[in-house]
């Protein structure tokens, strides 16, 4: 997996895009903060999206989806054991809801 906090500034006024990978001005782009909280700013790497894959997110509530992929991504270095690390977790999830 790419590290995107390599990705997420080009300069201080230039921005990658984490969904789509465009670079673009500071002053077009649209903050992201995987937390949820962009308002509480105080010691965070903010990442950042483009204004057209902006209006494509879902800005529902995520109820934790963020830190299940945090807590799957951890050590794995390939698409496969992330995917599967990632379904333990949520399958671990569904059944103590149940």
């Amino acid at each position: 997996m790419t590290d995107t906090r390599t990705l997420r500034r080009k300069s201080d006024n230039e921005v990658v895009c984490i969904a789509c990978g465009q670079v673009l001005p500071r002053a077009d782009a649209r903050e992201y903060d995987k937390y949820g909280d962009r308002w509480d700013r105080a010691g965070k790497d903010f990442e950042y999206l483009c204004k057209p894959c902006h209006r494509d997110c879902c800005h529902q509530p995520r109820n934790g989806l963020e830190e299940t992929l945090i807590r799957a991504e951890g050590e794995h270095a390939d698409t496969q054991a992330f995917i599967t690390e990632y379904y333990t977790l949520v399958s671990d999830d569904i059944s103590t809801e149940s």
